[in-house]
């Protein structure tokens, strides 16, 4: 009795599955859902190239010091790092000295340890990078209602992350004509920014990136847009995974011992057991 009613709810979730599967293709054939403006003009990334891409990719710290600059003159003002320490930069090559001046650089959340109330202190080097917002409102209230995300993690949590970065600070540009020919209601709103690489097409940030030698950079390096967008781009490679190199040292090294394991185990199976009669 019980083998019969699991092969009767088995073959229940089973009709079920089918009607549904054949349900949503029947609808999907019959009714096709209506071609956006995100649709035709929303691009993939751009194709770029990083030093840290590949099996035997390697950070470039003067490219990471570079972006961090970046990230620090520009993007700092609305994006947050909270899963970054100032003591991480040393990771980039700077020196002790150096991390402990970026660190002062920032106020942080402190306790005035006198009186007990919280009060704003310069950073030091255990601190994590600052929320430049008090809270969501108060970031939604100086970004047209939108809350800049945090860039910890941004290039794992976008598809194909650091072109995605490099190609929406470099995407921003006057809406097409043939955009507005074919969906007239899809005018940019006023606050908002045509950028062909954002899933909308609109975002609230303006662009971030607007001239060339926008930031100075100290290595003579030429502070183009698409310079320092390549670079804040590849510092966030980093801030998203700063253990890369690291993981593909050990990843090789795991792989050389495992190959060297076979190669051991199939010359003992030739030397053992390939005359042995079963």
């Amino acid at each position: 009795m019980a083998r019969i009613l699991s092969i009767l709810v088995g073959l229940f979730f089973t009709v079920a599955l089918a009607w549904s599967f054949g349900k949503g293709a029947y609808t999907q054939i019959t009714e096709p859902p209506a071609v956006t403006a995100e649709h035709v003009f929303h691009l993939t990334p751009k194709e770029v190239h990083f030093a840290s891409d590949g099996p035997f990719g390697k950070f470039d710290r003067q490219q990471l010091q570079r972006g961090f600059q970046v990230y620090k003159e520009v993007c700092a003002a609305c994006h947050s790092l909270s899963h970054v320490a100032f003591r991480d930069l040393a990771q980039l090559g700077y020196n002790e000295a150096e991390v402990k001046a970026i660190a002062a650089g920032f106020q942080v959340p402190g306790t005035d340890p006198n009186t007990g109330e919280a009060n704003m202190r310069p950073g030091t080097p255990t601190d994590y990078f600052p929320k430049p917002f008090a809270n969501d409102i108060a970031a939604r209230a100086a970004n047209n209602n939108a809350i800049p995300p945090d860039l910890s993690l941004i290039t794992k949590a976008r598809h194909e992350g650091p072109a995605y970065v490099y190609s929406l600070l470099t995407g921003f540009q006057t809406q097409p004509a043939e955009l507005l020919k074919q969906f007239p209601d899809a005018k940019t709103p006023n606050g908002l920014h045509y950028n062909p690489y954002f899933a909308n097409l609109n975002l609230a940030m303006p662009p971030p990136l607007t001239s060339e030698g926008q930031v100075q950079y100290g290595d003579g390096t030429k502070a183009t847009v698409d310079q320092m967008a390549k670079d804040v781009a590849a510092f966030l490679v980093w801030t998203a995974e700063p253990k890369l190199e690291q993981r593909k040292q050990t990843g090789w090294t795991v792989l050389s011992f495992l190959l060297f394991a076979t190669i051991l185990g199939y010359m003992s199976y030739r030397n053992i057991w390939v005359d042995k009669k079963h």
